[in-house]
């Protein structure tokens, strides 16, 4: 079997190299030059469509990547993942049950520095049921570390906030952001009111001198 194959690419080969040789042999002017493609490292290395993947930590599933389109730039400076047609991430517990998401129109992956760039309609969930809406969304995960410079709107069950220069916690679960406004929970801190010692002695002389 393996004789055949390398007989049948042997045969191949030669085809090959007489048709290289008849073209040559044409005039000038019957050659067509295909347009230039430009630099090498301006395209993609690698491009996928229709994405749906796993992502494991530890030996546990934690993630499931979404994407229409993904490519991968291995000869820029610096490398990294583009997802131009949109980008679903869902986070799982350790059941495996749907814990939050972040999404983004436009997102882009510098995986030698560990950094997400996510951009246009960006969108997450957190565990506590909280939303978060911006237009700009960094995620280092070296770092651990969620931020935005950008405007950021935030609303959960018992607040909403908005306001610039976001930061959080992987989980965007402890967080602050500046020039911060909005509508938020009233505790009632004032002290139990306790009744007036000298006013019940009042009362109790009135109703005894009513008797």
């Amino acid at each position: 079997m393996t004789q055949r194959i390398t007989h049948i690419f042997s045969v191949a080969a030669v085809i090959m190299a007489a048709a290289m040789l008849s073209l040559q042999s044409c005039d000038d002017s019957d050659k067509k030059v295909g347009p230039d493609i430009g630099e090498r490292d301006s395209l993609p290395t690698l491009q996928t469509l229709g994405v749906s993947t796993l992502i494991s930590d530890s030996g546990i599933i934690r993630y499931k990547m979404i994407a229409e389109e993904w490519c991968i730039y291995d000869k820029k400076e610096p490398q990294y993942w583009s997802f131009m047609k949109g980008l679903f991430i869902e986070t799982f517990d350790k059941s495996f049950q749907a814990e939050a998401f972040i999404s983004s129109d436009t997102a882009y992956n510098f995986y030698n520095q560990g950094l997400w760039e996510l951009h246009g309609r960006v969108l997450a969930k957190n565990v506590k049921g909280e939303t978060f809406k911006t237009t700009l969304l960094y995620w280092d995960t070296r770092a651990h570390r969620i931020y935005s410079p950008a405007y950021m709107e935030i609303d959960g069950e018992t607040q909403q906030l908005s306001g610039y220069d976001f930061s959080s916690n992987e989980q965007m679960t402890d967080y602050i952001i500046h020039s911060s406004k909005g509508r938020f929970p009233l505790e009632d801190n004032s002290p139990t009111p306790q009744p007036d010692p000298n006013l019940m002695a009042e009362q109790e002389n009135t109703a005894t001198n009513g008797e």
